[in-house]
């Protein structure tokens, strides 16, 4: 009845109005439509199109058949939709397996680190210099001898370049001249415990892995300090004295040779210490802010 039209007013009388004619409960009537409700079966949407000539089910049997018959571990839905139409003449779309292999959790999970997982809750920066250096190395592209290596030293306390090295071949003994030129600039040697109180980060990478780099760095009396793995950040100093080498010597420049990028490495090296402003120190240069640390050093 509340759907019937009043004749004078041209429009459905209302439940509420209805209702309120009849003093009946509107509560009542919500009530048994939620009832009603609740008994009809929901009709689910069927699969557009043709229907797939081996059902979902059938296909996620083979998914796992395949899966538990691979020798390998943690593969993806790609190799699986490949060995399903190569070995056993399976042809389905590879989004379907994709589909089935996420709603069963078949897929292969993310690689996670293991462990605690590192706190960044010291400093990298030091109090005095020579008392950290951080070391890094870069690659460049020339014309005539192909990809070519820059190594850096940089002192984590002014951000002084302490030596810097360019190489074709970017091995350990690569990665060990800047240091052996920052110990003879700063401690006037490199013998046998040259750079006792001296510690030195550094990344992963093999050439400071080595067992001959580590021997070097044991005989020269520094202490190796390792960066966190995937953290280029604990690593920042170097890190971010090549950005700016790349930014204003490499970058949008042409080398032909080696010769050319070693000229270039030293004059930014001499040119960075001297010329470049870090806020850190007070907008200071390296060398000026090295030359005050001495000073007060000596007062």
């Amino acid at each position: 009845m509340s759907h019937a039209i009043s004749v004078s007013a041209n429009k459905p009388f209302g439940l509420q109005r209805v209702c309120q004619v009849l003093d009946f409960p509107r509560s009542t009537i919500y009530a048994v439509r939620a009832r009603t409700a609740a008994n009809v079966v929901p009709i689910i949407p069927a699969r557009r199109g043709p229907k797939p000539g081996m059902p979902d089910a059938d296909l996620l049997t083979a998914i796992r058949a395949d899966l538990a018959a691979s020798p390998f571990k943690g593969e993806g839905h790609r190799k699986v939709w490949a060995r399903l139409r190569i070995l056993h003449d399976i042809r389905v779309s590879r989004t379907r397996v994709l589909r089935l292999m996420r709603e069963h959790s078949l897929l292969s999970p993310h690689r996670q680190a293991r462990g605690e997982p590192n706190l960044h809750d010291g400093r990298i920066t030091t109090d005095r210099p020579n008392e950290m250096w951080g070391t890094d190395g870069v690659r460049i592209a020339t014309v005539d001898d192909g990809m070519v290596w820059i190594f850096s030293a940089v002192d984590h306390c002014d951000g002084m370049c302490t030596g810097i090295h360019a190489a074709k071949i970017g091995d350990r003994f690569a990665a060990l001249e800047p240091i052996s030129q920052g110990l003879l600039g700063e401690f006037g040697s490199v013998a046998a415990d040259a750079g006792r109180g001296l510690s030195l980060r550094m990344d992963h990478g093999s050439q400071y892995t080595s067992d001959d780099f580590r021997d070097q760095i044991r005989f020269w009396g520094i202490a190796p300090s390792y960066a966190f793995v995937a953290e280029p950040q604990t690593n920042g100093v170097a890190e971010r004295f090549n950005r700016t080498m790349k930014e204003q010597a490499i970058h949008g420049r042409i080398f032909n040779n080696l010769e050319e990028v070693r000229a270039a490495a030293i004059a930014f090296k001499d040119r960075y210490n001297r010329d470049w402003r870090l806020e850190k120190l007070g907008f200071k240069s390296p060398l000026e802010a090295r030359q005050d640390q001495l000073m007060k050093l000596a007062a």
